[in-house]
């Protein structure tokens, strides 16, 4: 098993979660460790879907890429499985959240 993908469709998918994961992470150390931005700003109300979407197609494409190319590289199955973490973060997010 190879830890890097050689398709096109695996690298696409690591790659998608790769900018979801920076995004995630640098929006959080702007708000909680620097202070500069704010949760409640509207930055935030577009950030959170873009990157949202392209971590489910990361899933999408992930799953594709593994049927399809029968891609089996460690960051694929790792792509994937954040995926399905985003996924299952959306509706689980609404039944703990007291707004």
């Amino acid at each position: 098993m190879k830890i890097k993908s050689e398709t096109k469709l695996g690298k696409w998918s690591v790659w998608l979660n790769t900018f979801f994961l920076m995004v995630i992470a640098i929006s959080v150390i702007l708000v909680n460790g620097l202070g500069i931005l704010s949760y409640d700003d509207n930055w935030w109300d577009i950030t959170v879907p873009l990157v949202f979407s392209a971590s489910i197609a990361a899933f999408v494409i992930g799953i594709i890429a593994v049927r399809k190319n029968k891609d089996r590289s460690v960051l694929v199955y790792l792509s994937i499985l954040i995926g399905l973490l985003t996924i299952l973060f959306i509706p689980l997010h609404s039944l703990f959240i007291s707004d």
